[in-house]
């Protein structure tokens, strides 16, 4: 049992530091504006995140619901420390990419409140100015003027 828990921690440990290079070359394409780029990106990290959650999945079935830090204390003082010292680093990890998936999501929403109000520009600045610019006719509405104007027709 302590193999299977052990090896499915250094591939979580290994998986997250994986999954941190693949947010920073994430946040490298949202900066360049590599929408390709990124989607692939996207594929990869959640089919990541998927084997991430598969292996913590396979980690909770193994020890019935026994934390793994309560598990290492009842090993022996080598394999318990080695156990301990693969949750600090998992921790470290998981930190790491906590704080590079906000920078992330922070930057991809800037982007889109800037293209949805470059959007919001052109789409004001096309648009006529006002709603009866045009008649029923479809043709260009006359602007009435207050001021005096020359009458013509009948008395």
């Amino acid at each position: 049992m302590y193999t299977i828990i052990h090896t499915s921690l250094i591939r979580q440990s290994r998986a997250l530091s994986l999954l941190c290079e693949l947010m920073e070359e994430e946040y490298t394409a949202l900066l360049d504006r590599n929408t390709d780029a990124v989607v692939a990106l996207e594929f990869s990290i959640q089919e990541l995140i998927r084997q991430l959650a598969a292996e913590k999945a396979t980690v909770i079935t193994t020890l019935a619901g026994v934390r793994v830090a309560e598990y290492a204390g009842s090993l022996s003082a080598e394999e318990g420390g080695a156990l301990l010292e693969l949750l600090r680093a998992i921790d470290k990890a998981e930190q790491g990419v906590a704080r590079q998936a906000t920078r992330n999501s922070q930057l991809s929403l800037a982007l889109l409140d800037q293209s949805s109000r470059t959007l919001q520009a052109l789409t004001s600045q096309a648009m006529p100015p006002k709603a009866e610019t045009y008649g029923r006719r479809g043709g260009m509405r006359v602007q009435h003027h207050p001021e005096a104007a020359l009458i013509s027709g009948r008395l």
